[in-house]
């Protein structure tokens, strides 16, 4: 077959819900989208280890302590799963981690904002990873089977996360004064950083027509976005907090709850490099790659004595 055909044959297995497999022909857009997309997924669940990781220490008894440390655990294996489906498509790991290193790899705009108090440890189990699990849920139906099974097992995993961030926020809320204060204040820092994490709308985003097209994405930005703001808004003022949007309103046509507009400023700002923390979470990341080369390279020679057959 030509080129031309391949492709409509490419994609006509798409359209016939058919997974495509590593060794499957496939154009070399398709490859290249999901090798950014896989990997910056990747590296947000890495980075995304940062903002919980500095609470291990602090949190407030043996039960949170114990959870939390298994939620930053869960984060490192899913950065492992899809490291590995990248891997599948030709990149390898150090290129990846070297695009990450330098600034040239993006990851999650969410999590170069700081976590400052133990309720932000609850809001971000709710919002952050609940945003997450409607994007992973989407992706376990991709059309590329490694990220797919990936984002099974993944989605599985962060519904844990998401449910005892809710639980945390539901008996804080009907804590003390203190507390009550302390978990709205994170719910206002949160909020709106969450709601852009999906990206930017649909006729702004270059990636998505193509995404769409090959069934690597089966949801645009504002559907899961607003998929998110019905399923969070009307259960955060039932617990009677508030939520920092004075324009946040029920359509009762549409019965979709509706924002105010969002501040792409902060948004690209934060993308491009200039965020809150921005600068600490690359180089906490720079620190522990360089802490562990050791380990690298005892691996490389241990492997390199091993016999061959």
């Amino acid at each position: 077959m030509n080129e031309a055909e391949r492709l409509a044959a490419f994609e006509a297995r798409i359209h016939r819900g058919e997974k495509i497999e590593p060794g499957d022909w496939m154009p070399e857009e398709y490859r290249r989208q999901l090798i950014r997309m896989i990997s910056q997924h990747a590296h947000s669940e890495i980075v995304g280890m940062l903002p919980e990781g500095a609470w291990i220490t602090r949190a407030p008894n043996l039960r949170r302590k114990l959870v939390l440390l298994a939620k930053v655990q869960d984060e490192a294996g899913h950065g492992q799963y899809l490291y590995h489906a990248a891997e599948t498509l030709g990149a390898t790991r150090e290129e990846m981690i070297e695009a990450l290193l330098s600034g040239r790899a993006k990851y999650s705009s969410i999590f170069n904002y700081p976590s400052q108090s133990w309720a932000d440890m609850g809001v971000i189990g709710w919002f952050v990873d609940g945003a997450a699990i409607l994007n992973q849920t989407m992706l376990a139906r991709c059309s590329y089977g490694p990220y797919s099974r990936a984002n099974i097992r993944i989605s599985a995993e962060e519904s844990f996360h998401m449910k005892q961030g809710k639980e945390q926020v539901i008996l804080m809320s009907q804590g003390t004064p203190g507390q009550r204060t302390m978990v709205q204040d994170a719910v206002n820092r949160w909020w709106w950083p969450t709601v852009m994490m999906f990206g930017p709308h649909d006729h702004e985003s270059p990636n998505s027509p193509v995404l769409i097209r090959w069934g690597i994405k089966t949801k645009t930005n504002d559907e899961l976005r607003q998929d998110f703001v019905n399923q969070v808004a009307p259960e955060v003022l039932e617990l009677g907090l508030s939520l920092p949007d004075p324009d946040l309103r029920y359509e009762q046509a549409s019965g979709n709850w509706l924002t105010g507009p969002i501040d792409w400023d902060e948004f690209w700002r934060v993308v491009k490099g200039n965020g809150p923390c921005n600068a600490e979470r690359i180089a906490a990341r720079r620190k522990a790659h360089a802490d562990g080369e050791w380990v690298r390279e005892a691996l490389a020679a241990y492997a390199e004595r091993q016999p061959t057959t």
